[in-house]
């Protein structure tokens, strides 16, 4: 079943509080199992980077369409469809001293 992530950032840390990288349409296309798609529909994630800046990643079912890119967050989806979440900082950085994260980003 394809699933459409889709991010954008509600909180940004710019002097202006203006995103000048927010084209809107930033999507990902996966094709999950039916099982996985059913749990992740619907579902939204917040990610906090901790410098005023914040990312949230809606997950719908939806016919692919164009997309203006991730914008160099691919990680988060990986981490949510492996995880069923977004990896906190200092989780994700224990995972990697342990030789634990699986992906190389």
């Amino acid at each position: 079943m394809i699933l459409r992530f889709e991010i954008t950032m509600p909180n940004n840390g710019s002097w202006n509080g203006v995103d000048t990288g927010n084209k809107g349409g930033h999507y990902i296309f996966q094709d999950v199992p039916k099982k996985q798609a059913d749990v992740l529909n619907g579902t939204s994630h917040y990610y906090n980077f901790g410098d005023g800046w914040g990312a949230n990643v809606s997950v719908s079912k939806a016919r692919k369409s164009k997309s203006n890119g991730f914008r160099g967050y691919d990680w988060m989806v990986k981490e949510l469809l492996h995880f069923g979440k977004i990896l906190e900082k200092q989780e994700r950085d224990e995972m990697r001293k342990e030789n634990k994260y699986p992906f190389h980003n």
